[in-house]
């Protein structure tokens, strides 16, 4: 009788392209003849943003926009003046082989940033920024999941891994007109604009998923008296992604990501500056993954005849375990004569951020900085607005043991809150989110092809039907069939044995089959 042999295609995601790639950042501005001289700077922001990527074969291009933020006072008063540039970029990198079925990932962020005045109208930036690059494939490996025939022998054990998986983008604008309240003055200028995109909810309707959110919105604005108003609001969106091929069979997650904010002043029916024009621009990220299961050889042997293995490190795509956690951070700001005479608005931002597993494998440790900003006035009546890196570390227990996985963390601020206490001292707190993607990266050795000498039979060391072995606890049945050349089912069978492990040593029977 010949051997059978059964195999099973189980894909996995490989690696294609891990790296960083820096770009330099200069700008060189003379302020128009509008603008007031510059009598003091007070802040830079630099935002970098991916707008748009794509890969054609073994080459990855994509567009990088940085956003350009300068506030500074004028000589002719204490009013607070804007300067908004853009810097846009198109890289390219050379991945070393074309993928199959890509998933990209591009995190930027500004490295370093150092800007000054050169005059009274001339303004000279220099800094750098960075993209993390990480790009996967699907790469098909071939296993054998049964065999019949020639007495042989398989260790089987199950393998779950992403079957299939299909990815969309879609981008979309948000605009809405914000009129403002009685109580707030009329807007001068719009100092600066921040958005955070929250977590999407998601439903699948006839093959297409809803996607449904709200963006979260800080505001600072220059009143008609000079002072900083803040404001924050939400702006919802409902959307329908087309993603062809997904059924009710596929786990999906959708992630949104800010591409740009923007905010300017209108005005109203009596032409004065009370209304805030908000255009933004969000992406929509889907991942749709359907698992599977099935099980594979991780052993074999013929009873009777000699046969080689060939065995191969397998390491099946998984599905992220998600956690969503939560921590307060706290943080001493100033204190006595360093705390400001008025505190307009208060916010933090995460940088920086490290993950690992904890010692007893069933914890993340999060570390990195936490960068509290404030725009405030000082005791000389000047608006400043300063910044202070908090060090923080915070040890997140999870249910499962997760030893051995890879862990990864998006870290965000859900509110910053600030208060002074009758010792007069300036305390901080932010509320943080963290979601944590666990990837199990458990590997199985598989048997990828047996061959089998059908020319001669194994040599016993004599002639009988049962052997005396004596077993030790927890010895896997499997490893003795193996060595006496008989079956797993044989072994059980003989001594009325419940599971493939032993329970207790002691004296086995074992028959010998052929």
């Amino acid at each position: 009788m010949e051997l059978k042999l059964n195999r099973e295609t189980v894909p996995a995601a490989e690696t294609i392209y891990d790296g960083v790639q820096e770009q330099a950042l200069e700008m060189d501005y003379i302020l128009p003849d509008y603008c007031p001289d510059i009598f003091r700077l007070i802040r830079c922001d630099t935002t970098p943003v991916i707008t748009d990527w794509s890969i054609s074969g073994d080459r990855l291009t994509y567009e990088l926009m940085c956003d350009i933020h300068i506030l500074y006072c004028g000589e002719e008063g204490s009013a607070v003046q804007s300067v908004d540039q853009h810097r846009s970029f198109t890289r390219t990198v050379e991945l070393g082989r074309a993928a199959d079925s890509p998933e990209v990932r591009l995190v930027p962020k500004t490295d370093h940033v150092n800007y000054r005045a050169v005059n009274k109208r001339r303004l000279d930036l220099r800094g750098a920024v960075s993209v993390k690059i990480s790009v996967t494939g699907q790469q098909e490996q071939e296993v054998i999941s049964d065999a019949f025939g020639m007495n042989i022998q398989l260790k089987k054990a199950p393998v779950k891994f992403a079957a299939q998986r299909i990815n969309a983008v879609k981008n979309v604008r948000i605009e809405e007109d914000m009129e403002l309240t009685p109580a707030q003055p009329d807007i001068s200028s719009v100092l600066s604009c921040r958005c955070r995109a929250g977590d999407c909810e998601i439903k699948l309707i006839s093959g297409k998923l809803l996607a449904k959110g709200e963006v979260q919105t800080e505001l600072l604005y220059s009143g008609s008296e000079g002072a900083v108003e803040h404001m924050s609001f939400s702006l919802s969106y409902s959307q329908i992604i087309d993603v062809e091929g997904i059924d009710d069979s596929f786990e999906c997650a959708v992630i949104p990501e800010v591409v740009s904010c923007n905010v300017t002043a209108a005005a109203d029916g009596d032409g004065n500056n009370r209304i805030l024009r908000c255009e933004t621009e969000i992406r929509l990220g889907c991942r749709a993954v359907k698992t599977s299961t099935a099980m594979i050889a991780e052993d074999a042997f013929s009873t009777v005849y000699p046969c080689n293995v060939e065995m191969s490190e397998i390491k099946a795509e998984q599905i992220p375990s998600v956690y969503d956690e939560s921590f307060r951070h706290s943080a001493r700001l100033a204190e006595g004569d360093a705390v400001p005479q008025t505190i307009y608005a208060m916010w933090s931002e995460p940088k920086n951020i490290n993950t690992r597993i904890g010692d007893d494998g069933r914890s993340v440790v999060i570390s990195g900085m936490l960068s509290y900003s404030m725009a405030a006035k000082d005791n000389a009546g000047m608006i400043v607005m300063p910044d202070r890196d908090e060090a923080f570390e915070e040890t997140i227990g999870l249910p499962d043991d997760i030893s051995g996985a890879y862990v990864s963390a998006e870290v965000s601020v859900k509110e910053t809150a600030y208060d002074i206490s009758a010792e007069g001292v300036l305390n901080a707190r932010a509320d943080i989110t963290v979601k944590l993607s666990v990837y199990s990266s458990d590997s199985i050795k598989a048997v990828t092809n047996i061959v089998i000498d059908d020319s001669a039979k194994k040599e016993r060391d004599g002639d009988y039907a049962i052997k005396l072995y004596f077993g030790i606890e927890n010895e896997n049945v499997w490893d003795i069939a193996k060595r006496y050349s008989t079956s797993v089912e044989a072994i059980m069978e003989e001594n009325e044995l419940s599971g493939e492990r032993l329970e207790n040593g002691g004296m086995l029977l074992i028959p010998i089959v052929s």
